[in-house]
């Protein structure tokens, strides 16, 4: 097709992607095996390609050119010339219109058909054939975007890590039913920076909002054919642009820039859910939408047969973290998210697969070199989720200074122990106490751990609490798929029910673990709608489902209110209290010349619990005394002081008598939590001497304030 464009200029290899100077558009595309590539225009809305330019400059691998007639809101895509051959890793195909990686902004939806794949459908073997259809109809496509936004004074909070509370959320699925939201913007972007949404967060005292993968993401095949699409969004194809599903304007990054913009403005940083480890490209059976017609051997790891894929993600491809365009990419992609939209941190899917150099999980690899000498990366929050699917993946505790980690062990060992498994109190005294068996071998403070219960990949806490066994019939795989050990118990009834007493023991499970979750030492992340109770009526996997079973249901806040109101006493007592949120690990040793200790272990009889007592399969048990002296200095130097706490656990299916500890003895000790109680919190009434006796009651959870201390 003959150019219509009056100029083309040799142009820059750096920026990648299309970059407006505020004259013309620099574009810029990295292959190295390519033998030529060509740069695609097309209309404003998409249907027609209007120019082909063959991108005669190459600099270092890079493809390039500058158009000076080329404004923001151009639409474009590649085609990329080179071998066909499967067997040695290359699957060029300039029939197949590809995404930039570098794009800004997509826009339309991809419409699936066989056209998308380099190889003709139905072959017996896709490497021996090859698909000559032109796919540009059913692709969306890339588009320049003007960069220029008011961000006025904006500035991150900055919240120091010992006082971060996260509120893991789907954009889309937190405010589609929002009654306060506008109908045209529930779903949104725009709709997580409207007045209802921001004062319901700084009501509920979250410090940041933890978003589920924004990168433009694909829905694959298989579930649109089924009438179900990919929720999540763990399936990205563009690590620069903003899911466009979720905007409510026609320009989704300056859309999202706004949001930010307001959650800073009400105090609330941003964290993205990014997916790293893979693309929805898929194995080599997949679709070339991007990176595989680009320079599938430089994108992908590779077998030791090139025609297959590595695959520690589950997804069929894992990115090759081994090239250094690779990692250029992913280092770009973090610089942008934080320099242009502001973000204020990352949490990172199935982090190990980063971390692999060869086939091990490598702790001190070239990703971790990078990001810590990075001065832009390394000031973010940083938060890896400490597995993949490959041999060896399970990496919690092990990841270097200066990141954080899903903490699996806090989530599974919590639940074991209220679910009422016995033998567990001396990993629960761990994960209490801030997991140092795991993080302060490295260094890393009690904040290294980010605790949590419940996320969007398993049992919300109402089901954890109603089901015993995964109900995912509707995602239309026979139940086979999502996690069947999920340490859930039903209380006595799978699902639904009437019962007084079922639904009594539920809402006290649901008070135990979130008052453990909110009183442990590290980084609380609370799920999205589980502090009044939401329901996937038992599905734990419900990745698919983008409609009413995943959205949040707003009505059940009403219904739900005392739990509600639980939460937000919790975060708020939580917050008042530094012996909750201690930057340094307990020592079990007295602090600052106190004469008491800084944590002691009590068994129901009011001793300090023995070795053997640790070991014990009944123990079922437990009391935890932090005192308020804290090894810890404000900005002054002055020595810090909270109260001093008594936390009493009964996973036990009976009541016990527990003997409150006879030291110290100067004071008494007010009762400030019994999650018998459906309020949760209870007046400062019941105030009993040291040595004196509680009536623990069956699975719940107590706390005690020594009111002789004066708190912060």
């Amino acid at each position: 097709m003959a150019s219509r464009v009056t100029a083309v200029w040799p142009g820059r290899p750096y920026p990648q992607g299309a970059t407006w100077d505020g004259e013309g558009v620099n574009f810029a595309l990295f292959s190295e095996h390519a033998e030529a590539v060509e740069l695609c225009l097309f209309e404003p809305r998409g249907r027609r390609q209007t120019e082909s330019i063959r991108l005669r400059e190459r600099t270092d691998q890079v493809w390039h050119c500058y158009l000076p007639a080329v404004r923001p809101g151009q639409l474009y895509g590649y085609r990329v010339y080179g071998p066909y051959k499967p067997q040695e890793g290359h699957r060029f195909n300039p029939n197949k219109l590809l995404l930039d990686p570098y794009a800004k902004a997509l826009v339309g939806n991809l419409a699936w058909s066989d056209a998308h794949f380099g190889y003709r459908i139905g072959h017996a073997r896709e490497d021996l054939s090859f698909d000559r259809r032109n796919n540009a109809d059913g692709m969306p496509k890339c588009q320049v975007v003007d960069p220029a936004f008011t961000w006025g004074d904006d500035r991150s909070p900055n919240t120091p890590w010992h006082d971060t509370i996260i509120y893991e959320m789907h954009v889309r699925g937190f405010t589609m039913q929002h009654p306060e939201v506008p109908p045209e913007y529930r779903g949104t972007y725009a709709a997580l920076a409207t007045a209802p949404i921001i004062e319901y967060l700084q009501r509920l005292g979250v410090t940041a909002v933890e978003l589920m993968p924004v990168h433009a993401f694909v829905n694959d095949r298989h579930l649109i054919e089924r009438k179900l699409r990919n929720y999540w969004g763990y399936n990205s194809i563009g690590y620069f642009a903003p899911e466009p599903l979720y905007a409510s304007s026609s320009i989704p990054e300056r859309e999202f820039k706004t949001m930010v913009k307001t959650l800073h403005s009400a105090g609330i940083e941003v964290i993205l859910d990014v997916v790293y480890n893979h693309t929805a490209e898929g194995n080599h059976l997949g679709p070339t939408l991007s990176f595989r017609g680009i320079d599938n051997v430089a994108y992908y790891r590779l077998t030791d047969d090139p025609r297959y894929y590595m695959d520690y993600t589950g997804t069929g491809n894992t990115l090759n973290m081994r090239h250094p365009r690779v990692l250029q990419l992913i280092m770009d992609s973090l610089r942008y998210w934080i320099t242009e939209m502001h973000v204020d941190g990352f949490r990172f899917d199935l982090a190990s697969a980063l971390a692999r150099e060869l086939h091990e999980v490598d702790r001190l690899g070239a990703f971790f070199d990078i990001i810590h000498q990075d001065p832009v990366i390394s000031r973010v929050k940083l938060i890896a989720e400490p597995w993949d699917l490959g041999e060896g993946g399970y990496q919690v505790g092990r990841f270097p200074v200066g990141w954080t980690e899903w903490n699996g062990r806090y989530r599974d060992v919590v639940r074991a122990y209220w679910k009422g498994e016995g033998g567990l109190i001396g990993e629960v005294a761990y994960r209490l106490s801030g997991s140092s068996d795991l993080y302060e071998h490295s260094g890393r403070r009690p904040y290294a751990s980010i605790n949590f219960v419940t996320s969007h990949d398993g049992f919300t806490l109402h089901d954890l609490v109603s089901y015993n066994e995964k109900h995912n019939e509707a995602n239309g795989e026979d139940n086979r798929d999502g996690d069947s050990h999920n340490f859930s118990w039903n209380c006595g009834v799978e699902g639904p029910t009437d019962d007084p007493e079922v639904l009594a023991l539920r809402g006290r499970q649901m008070r135990n673990l979130l008052a453990s979750l909110l009183l442990s030492q590290g980084v609380p992340m609370l799920q999205a709608g589980d502090e009044f109770a939401r329901t996937q009526h038992g599905n734990n996997n419900a990745y698919c489902q983008d409609n009413p079973l995943s959205w949040i249901d707003w009505e059940r806040a009403g219904h739900y209110r005392n739990l509600q109101e639980f939460v937000i006493e919790l975060i708020r007592f939580r917050r008042a209290h530094r012996a909750f949120r201690r930057r340094s690990f307990f020592q079990g040793r007295a602090i600052r010349g106190s004469s008491v200790r800084d944590i002691v272990w009590y068994d129901p009889s009011g001793s300090e619990m023995s070795d053997q007592q640790w070991q014990e399969s009944f123990a079922r048990c437990l009391g935890v005394y932090l005192s308020g002296a804290l090894d810890e200095t404000d900005g002054r130097g002055r020595p810090l002081r909270d109260t001093d706490f008594l936390l009493l656990l009964n996973a036990h299916h009976e009541k016990l008598p527990f003997r409150l500890p006879a030291e110290p003895a100067q004071a008494r000790w007010t009762l400030r939590i019994d999650t018998t109680k459906e309020e949760g919190f209870v007046p400062p009434t019941t105030t009993l001497d040291p040595g004196a006796v509680f009536d623990l009651q069956a699975r719940s959870l107590a706390l005690f304030e020594h009111v002789r201390a004066r708190p912060l």
